[in-house]
């Protein structure tokens, strides 16, 4: 894994410089994930990597545990709180569905979340744009293959180093790069709503995934699964669609 960090602190290095940019900038959630890309684009950029914590209706323990990724790995950050900015936004829509009445409840908080994960990217951009920086993605294996991210959220980004790695992995390179252990092993999650976590709302384990991505066998339930989210997301995949040329 030392050796993995080094590759990836180089490839970082080496996508910056052919932008022609001057360093990189991650969003800190307090997750595993953020966590190592902070570390990671720190070592790249020592003078010229950002963190920014974004709370948004959040758990305050989210932005203490950013705050100890912060700690941890010595990146400069700024801290922009989203809350009311979101407020202002998304009471707007609902009010203009409900004059329709067309108010959806179920997917209204799918789409609250997936508003709060765009506002963040948009935010990223916004601060990237002021520094010159490149905006690093978090995304690893098992979140991308299942398409477990907002599109134009958290899939909104310049690179996606952690692509390759399965969620056991990236545990892996966080204890080389001095990730808390507390963040190790919290249990993943989005923070999109009280008492929301990933495999809860997956339906299934990284764990699984894991081993599904490694051609490893799991239980058919699991499998298909992970099969239908990989098929449902494969839009996100890939750029806008268009037609062919008539």
């Amino acid at each position: 894994m030392e050796e993995k960090v080094t590759k990836l602190v180089e490839w970082l290095q080496k996508q910056v410089k052919e932008a022609g940019l001057n360093g990189a900038i991650v969003g800190i959630s307090g997750g595993i994930d953020s966590a190592v890309v902070a570390h990671l684009i720190k070592r790249a950029f020592p003078e010229n990597s950002l963190g920014l914590i974004m709370p948004c209706k959040s758990n305050p323990k989210d932005q203490e545990d950013a705050l100890k990724v912060v700690e941890s790995c010595g990146i400069d950050y700024i801290t922009i709180d989203l809350t009311e900015t979101h407020h202002a936004l998304f009471s707007q829509i609902e009010s203009k569905i409900k004059e329709k009445n067309q108010w959806n409840e179920k997917a209204a908080r799918m789409g609250d979340a997936n508003t709060r994960a765009r506002l963040r990217m948009t935010t990223l951009y916004a601060v990237a744009n002021n520094f010159g920086y490149m905006v690093v993605g978090t995304d690893n294996a098992a979140e991308w293959h299942t398409g477990y991210f907002t599109k134009y959220g958290d899939g909104g980004v310049d690179l996606v180093p952690l692509i390759h790695f399965t969620k056991g992995e990236v545990r892996k390179l966080a204890k080389v790069l001095g990730v808390p252990n507390e963040i190790i092993h919290k249990a993943p999650t989005a923070g999109l709503w009280e008492g929301q976590t990933d495999e809860k709302e997956m339906g299934t384990t990284y764990d699984m995934i894991d081993k599904y991505l490694k051609g490893e066998e799991i239980p058919d339930e699991d499998r298909q699964i992970i099969e239908q989210m990989h098929k449902r997301s494969e839009h996100k995949r890939r750029l806008a669609a268009a037609p062919p040329k008539f």
